[in-house]
């Protein structure tokens, strides 16, 4: 299920048992129904994005900062997805799972650009929240339709810019490892280096805090001050508060957890059990594209409003 170079071209066998747990299952046996259901996966995760990118698109009166922001976080799911899925597909149905390593390298840049944009996002939509709770008068003022595509534009192209960097510098890297446990290359592709290359180990502790500290940092600073305002406001900003910024947080917490997981505890070599390697891995490319618009769509009023009619009209 992995192994060495290939014909002398920098080419990685990658290991997909996660699937099998490792040969809990047999591979063989079961690999249709694994297509099936990752397929499955895969147009949910398309359709339900799309729905409701496409609703905030052609409703004028959701044509505001927060759906705007929503809207970006949901074409970030599908990005991701598709730079995922195609390539597992086509692993699940092959009986060697191989990828080169320049594409190994692409997917890597894809992820970890895509997931900073993430944080930017969250961090664009906590101060949005800010401004709207805060400070109410100043909102049209400040929430301009230039500051919200600059902070569009800075979230998606800040990570691309700083991420780029150590995607070049590792397209050079000397290659001792052949054999890459996971389905994605993912912050654990270091370890087929040779040798281990501390200016790059430090830019990455570096990227670690301008794209995932900072913007959390900021976050939680805001939904503190959101907090400490509307406990002494009216019942209707408490209301008001908690309607929208509730989904934010929960989408927070939940990525947050998944990026400590996937950057820190892998690259630590933190021992964990089939298991749990198998539930987070899960949870990277299939519960977390779909946990955003199951949550935005259920718990922003406007947006529920707005599926509930469509879906009336289909049925």
């Amino acid at each position: 299920q992995s192994g060495p170079l290939i014909d002398g071209t920098d080419t990685l066998w990658v290991n997909t048992t996660y699937i099998t747990l490792d040969g809990y299952v047999d591979v063989d046996k079961y690999r249709y129904l694994y297509f099936v259901i990752m397929f499955t996966t895969y147009i949910l995760i398309i359709c339900s994005n799309s729905t409701i990118v496409c609703l905030i698109w052609i409703n004028q009166n959701l044509h505001e900062p927060m759906y705007i922001f929503i809207a970006a976080l949901l074409i970030n799911s599908l990005l991701f997805s598709t730079a995922i899925y195609p390539k597992l597909l086509f692993d699940v149905l092959s009986e060697k799972q191989i990828i080169s390593y320049s594409a190994c390298l692409f997917q890597w840049f894809i992820f970890y650009s895509l997931g900073g944009s993430e944080f930017l996002l969250l961090s664009a939509m906590s101060y949005d929240r800010y401004v709207s709770i805060c400070k109410p008068l100043q909102y049209p003022t400040i929430m301009t339709k230039t500051t919200v595509n600059t902070f569009l534009v800075l979230a998606w192209f800040v990570p691309v810019c700083q991420l780029a960097v150590p995607a070049v510098l590792n397209a050079n890297k000397k290659l001792c490892n052949f054999n890459f446990k996971g389905i994605i290359c993912n912050s654990t592709v270091y370890k087929l280096h040779c040798v281990s290359s501390r200016v790059l180990n430090i830019y990455g502790l570096v990227l670690f805090v301008n794209l995932i500290v900072l913007p959390v940092l900021f976050i939680l600073f805001t939904y503190t001050r959101i907090l400490l305002i509307s406990h002494g406001s009216s019942r209707e900003v408490r209301r008001k508060a908690a309607q929208t910024c509730l989904p934010h947080l929960i989408v927070l917490i939940n990525f947050s957890c998944l990026a400590a997981y996937d950057i820190l505890l892998l690259r630590l070599e933190v021992e964990f059990p089939q298991t749990v390697h198998l539930i987070m891995t899960l949870q990277i490319i299939m519960y977390h594209p779909l946990f955003n618009p199951i949550i935005y769509g259920l718990k922003m009023k406007e947006i529920y409003k707005h599926l509930k009619r469509l879906f009336c009209e289909i049925v």
